[in-house]
């Protein structure tokens, strides 16, 4: 058990922790999102690489107004230190955080692809398997829009 857990909440759980270790499962603790209705990972954080801030906010711009996103945050002045085409390198970059539905991140990643100025595009995405229930459900409302057919009329 975490040793962080209060110590009234971590003997709370000695019993169903001594019945795990009994039937050698490692016990669970509960979940900031149990009972909140959010399937763990369907959710993701991804990230991309930019190198600058003008491009990032581009990128980022488009990705929100497309719904490809709810969020993005622009992390900047991080070192990239790399290998390409046989030398290593050292770049100063901005980091792109960016909040969607894990069913999205293909087409964030092509449309990523299809804008950024690098050669090989960083987009790497990582589920999110717990967090604010407000929150993740707010990326699904935002994100959503773009499966629903358009009401606006040019």
């Amino acid at each position: 058990m975490p040793a962080l857990l209060p110590a009234a909440f971590r003997l709370l759980l000695l019993p169903r922790a001594l019945l795990c270790m009994a039937s050698r499962s490692p016990p669970s603790l509960p979940t900031p999102a149990s009972g909140s209705g959010y399937v763990p990972g369907s959710v993701s954080a991804a990230f991309v690489t930019c190198p600058n801030e003008k491009v990032a906010k581009e990128i980022a711009r488009a990705v929100v107004e497309k719904r490809l996103a709810a969020c993005v945050n622009l992390i900047p002045q991080i070192t990239s230190i790399y290998e390409w085409k046989g030398k290593i390198e050292e770049d100063s970059e901005v980091l792109m955080m960016i909040k969607t539905q894990s069913s999205l991140v293909p087409a964030l990643t092509d449309f990523v692809r299809s804008v950024h100025p690098y050669e090989v595009a960083e987009v790497i995405a990582l589920p999110v398997e717990q967090g604010n229930p407000p929150y993740l459900h707010w990326v699904h409302q935002v994100t959503q829009c773009l499966s629903r057919p358009s009401t606006d009329v040019p």
